[in-house]
């Protein structure tokens, strides 16, 4: 008989619970359930990207080791499409560095700027994978939420989630090294106002903060919202680096190509930037992901459920409260431990086909009371995908107090 071998964990990674996706992708899958929890298009990237692609895996170069910092093509079209959209002429030599994805962009910038100790300041909700690279990093995250200050038992637009500055500032101490800031925001949908920002960026100046800006869906927000970049602020641009993602940009989130934007201290994805404008491109993305926000919102109205109604990104959060989960429903007993929107998420996926994802997940402990009411939908979807969903949906009305 073989003796086990039990290896211990490090330390900094053994207190991570079981993250939100490996329960509730292969639930929707068992359940065959319709997806609207994670943000993956189930629709095919733009042709003229997809032709790229294809180009490109049948050339050599391309298939050989290619620049540390991103090939040369690749940066070039970054610099030249972003350049106008920061003020400035970027240099694709010093000033744009490609990674996988862009959550390795910002695991690097933490691996790049922290100490043991070193304090990561973060608005809750945050994308979930921003925990794990700052404690990977020795990194210790501190947290202010965003709160809503309008009706949340009405819809509402994401505009009215607010972050307190002062109590924002109340969370700088000495080992405060980075701030990170998501506009457009997920899961919440909110773009961040140019005072927002200009207060966000008082408070990095005043204590010697480095800012990420994660401005992965900087070419998804809806009219009349515009999108304002914290680096192109008065004094900004030297203390912030802007994270990108071709994944986000062109729907190609299988890819893993992301970006990063800052001062000095992919073929495919290339020719998609030098495309793009001329063919108008990202002006009818918006427009196609509007028709989709609409047609997923007008669902949750006929169901009498309040959202927030995005300005940006591709997600909605709904306020589930009216929704009557039968009080002797069978849960499995690792949901017992979690936030009451963790049962009922489970309870959408399985018995009424549409997998929804608990937005707790994107708080710390302490706040997680603040989004327990609450399921964040994706709509980067084909219309018949949001069509299917929205007829099990209406199959809530039996369970709305």
């Amino acid at each position: 008989m073989t003796t086990p071998v039990v290896i211990p964990r490090a330390e900094r990674v053994a207190h991570f619970e079981q993250d939100v996706w490996s329960i509730f992708t292969p639930l929707a899958l068992e359940c065959q359930a319709v997806n609207l929890g994670q943000g993956f298009m189930n629709f095919p990237p733009p042709d003229f990207v997809v032709e790229a692609a294809r180009e490109a895996v049948t050339r050599n170069d391309c298939n050989q080791y290619s620049h540390p910092k991103g090939r040369p093509r690749l940066r070039n079209a970054l610099a030249k499409s972003y350049s106008p959209l920061f003020n400035r002429t970027l240099d694709p030599e010093t000033e744009v560095v490609v990674t996988a994805g862009a959550n390795e962009g910002i695991f690097s910038i933490f691996a790049g700027y922290l100490d043991q100790g070193s304090e990561v300041i973060l608005m809750e909700p945050f994308f979930d994978q921003y925990i794990s690279n700052i404690t990977m990093n020795g990194g210790v995250p501190v947290y202010c939420p965003i709160r809503p200050v309008g009706d949340a038992t009405k819809d509402m637009p994401a505009s009215e989630w607010k972050i307190d500055i002062k109590e924002l500032e109340s969370k700088i101490t000495p080992r405060s090294k980075i701030i990170v800031l998501n506009t457009p925001h997920n899961p919440i949908g909110k773009v961040f106002s140019r005072k927002e920002l200009e207060e966000i960026g008082a408070l990095a100046t005043k204590h010697n903060l480095l800012i990420i800006s994660d401005e992965v869906y900087d070419r998804l927000y809806f009219d009349p919202t515009k999108h304002q970049r914290i680096a192109t602020l008065d004094g900004l641009w030297e203390r912030t680096i802007t994270v990108g993602s071709g994944g986000k940009t062109f729907g190609t989130t299988g890819w893993r190509i992301g970006w990063l934007i800052g001062p000095k201290a992919l073929e495919a994805v290339a020719v998609g930037f030098e495309q793009a404008d001329e063919r108008g491109f990202f002006g009818s993305q918006i427009k196609a992901y509007e028709h989709k926000r609409e047609k997923l919102l007008a669902v949750f109205r006929e169901l009498g459920l309040p959202c927030t109604i995005p300005e940006g990104s591709y997600f909605i959060l709904v306020n589930t409260d009216k929704i009557q989960v039968p009080k002797d429903y069978q849960f499995p007993d690792l949901l017992w431990k979690r936030p009451k929107d963790f049962r009922t998420c489970y309870w959408l996926t399985k018995e009424i086909g549409v997998c929804a994802i608990p937005p707790t997940e994107f708080y710390s402990k302490p706040n997680q009371v603040l989004a327990e009411n609450f399921a964040r939908f994706a709509f980067c979807k084909t219309d018949e995908t949001l069509d299917a969903a929205a007829e099990r949906l209406l199959k809530l009305k039996a369970f709305i107090k």
